[in-house]
């Protein structure tokens, strides 16, 4: 904040420390340590008030010196004031979107991931693809990359497509664990004799919703987290 002097006028500030028309005062690195607007704002009023009442009659001080001056103090409050709203506003949106968020809980999710859901009525994962494709051939892959099981889907058009396998194609690979395991899908989708990118997507169910760093944080039954961004669809 600066502080408003006049030629050759010793002023008493606030708190009891002189200050010279130079500027330099023994208490000016106190009161830069005030952190409060208003305590600032009445200082700075203190010093002007006081400034006014011992100027030099022949040399009294400038109207646009004094109009700066309070502008810049009020520059200053304000711009406090908007960091204090924006800090609560912020506080209000984080509590909004985790309430938002637990709608989200026990529902089930598609993220980004070639992981294929395992359950009673066999395998189940999604894809994207880029472009209308003649020909699209999904595959289930064991952790060691072999095909376990494959379905041809014929032609599809280009967006998102449903992958599953039948539990009697999965029996091989899975029958040794009990009937779980894991698997991995991949999709080779060619239009002619060009291949047609394809992006898969893993099914997951959110188990519980946090606030990290004001981001909503999901935690998924797999185990891993997410944020609403990885979000795909919600099923």
């Amino acid at each position: 904040m600066s502080t408003v002097t006049s030629p050759g006028i010793a002023i008493a500030d606030a708190a009891g420390g002189p200050t010279t028309a130079s500027g330099a005062s023994s208490t000016g690195r106190a009161s830069a340590r005030l952190a409060d607007p208003a305590e600032q704002q009445d200082r700075f009023l203190k010093l002007l008030v006081t400034q006014l009442k011992n100027q030099d009659p022949m040399n009294p001080m400038d109207n646009a010196q004094m109009t700066s001056q309070i502008a810049q103090i009020n520059t200053v409050t304000g711009i406090q004031q908007l960091n204090e709203t924006v800090k609560g506003i912020t506080a209000q949106f984080s509590a909004m979107q985790l309430v938002q968020g637990a709608q989200l809980v026990g529902r089930e999710v598609l993220l980004q991931g070639d992981a294929l859901t395992i359950d009673e009525s066999g395998a189940q994962g999604s894809f994207d693809l880029a472009a209308d494709a003649s020909n699209v051939r999904i595959e289930a892959l064991s952790a060691g990359g072999r095909v376990v099981a494959s379905r041809e889907l014929g032609a599809l058009g280009a967006g998102r497509h449903e992958a599953s396998f039948a539990p009697g194609s999965l029996a091989s690979a899975l029958g040794g664990a009990g009937g779980s395991g894991s698997l991995r899908l991949r999709v080779v989708a060619t239009s002619g004799s060009e291949p047609v990118a394809a992006t898969t997507y893993t099914r997951d169910k959110v188990t519980a919703v946090s606030a990290r760093n004001g981001a909503l944080q999901l935690q998924l039954g797999s185990g891993r987290s997410a944020t609403t961004a990885d979000i795909q669809s919600v099923l």
